[in-house]
């Protein structure tokens, strides 16, 4: 059987779907392909929008691309709930970085002046503003920094929303493996399935996470294993995000709204090793309780992998890649999340003829990394 398609889109994560809702409001037939959507990096993602937090002094393109899309969260939220009757949980009350001590105090004041020379909006804090702001933080803390631009979102809520809304735009969702790309002389033509079917499409777009490279062996994306602990406590226990510095070692704590706060995560290079060890909750909750004491009073509900598709540059793969007619979404490592708005309207201006995001264009699949 062969079912035919505008575009099949490789992967039901936050990032596919968002290319492929975005895609079918525009009128075109898409086809979604995953045995069981939201269930990768998704499912295990803490869901944080902060691309001030997170920049490092490498990765400027990243944080020009973080920024753009996390100016167009606010109305691609609007849509998405609007469409899908989902509450998202978006929350943008800023990230408050602190550190455990001198050396992680002085890290912080370095990145500071760094976030400065980029026109970032951060406020330097002391540790008594800090537990002006977050009570349950420990005494000890020495100070910090306040990103009031960032925000959050419940990932799961997202992507249970991007379903709702992908199927009423007219989308299909078809619960299978992508085992091949059908091509049809140097063109991809569609995909091939472990049932056997085929399901054609004049274009194919690859956002397969971190199995992307497996089904288009031009792409270097490869997974980067995370554990990560969901916890419940009081709602209000804390109302921002907390990132820390412990002894050099990063950790984070993400609220969401009926009380469960996700604490993660590690970063562990170790290819496809599922295993939830005692060695990763351990320090994920060693490093927590140095920055919020009361946290091993709370109920732990749930642990956590996740592989993050990495690149050897942390860019992501977005544009035309591997074969006329395929286009890659993949790669995005810790930034699906926050990336999902800018990739879905670069995703559909690639397959629309559409003006492409500035920022996306140092995302070229082709630009040589490997």
């Amino acid at each position: 059987m062969v079912r035919g398609y505008d575009v099949v889109v490789v992967g039901g994560g936050v990032v596919g779907l968002s290319a492929a809702w975005r895609t079918a409001r525009r009128g075109l037939s898409v086809a979604v392909v995953d045995p069981d959507p939201g269930t990768g990096a998704s499912h295990a993602a803490a869901g944080m929008l902060a691309p001030v937090s997170e920049v490092t002094y490498t990765e400027e393109p990243l944080l020009r691309l973080g920024l753009a899309s996390l100016e167009m969260w606010p109305s691609f939220r609007d849509a998405l709930e609007e469409e899908s009757g989902v509450d998202l949980d978006y929350r943008a009350e800023g990230t408050l970085e602190v550190a455990y001590d001198p050396d992680d105090m002085a890290y912080l004041d370095d990145l500071a002046a760094f976030e400065k020379t980029l026109g970032l909006p951060v406020e330097r804090l002391t540790g008594r503003e800090c537990r002006r702001f977050e009570p349950m933080l420990a005494p000890s803390i020495r100070g910090g920094l306040l990103a009031t631009g960032d925000a959050w979102v419940n990932p799961r809520r997202v992507v249970r929303a991007l379903l709702a809304a992908f199927e009423r735009a007219g989308g299909t969702l078809v619960r299978d493996r992508v085992t091949e790309l059908s091509t049809g002389g140097d063109e991809a033509r569609g995909v091939r399935l472990a049932s056997g079917e085929a399901v054609a499409g004049s274009r194919v777009v690859i956002a397969a996470g971190c199995w992307s490279g497996s089904l288009a062996p031009g792409l270097p994306v490869r997974p980067v294993k995370g554990q990560i602990l969901r916890l419940r406590g009081p709602k209000g226990f804390l109302t921002r995000c907390v990132r820390g510095m412990v002894h050099g070692s990063p950790a984070y704590l993400v609220p969401r709204g009926d009380g469960e706060i996700t604490l993660g995560a590690t970063v562990e290079e170790l290819g496809f090793d599922g295993r939830v060890t005692a060695g990763g909750v351990y320090e994920l909750l060693r490093d927590a309780r140095e920055l919020v004491p009361g946290i091993t009073e709370l109920e732990l509900v749930e642990t956590t992998v996740g592989f993050r598709p990495g690149t050897p540059d942390n860019l992501p793969l977005i544009g035309p890649a591997v074969a006329p007619g395929v286009i890659a979404a993949t790669g995005h490592h810790r930034g699906g999340v926050l990336l999902a708005p800018v990739t879905a309207e670069a995703v559909t201006a690639f397959l629309t003829g559409g003006d492409v995001p500035d920022a996306v264009r140092s995302c070229d699949p082709e630009r040589g990394v490997r």
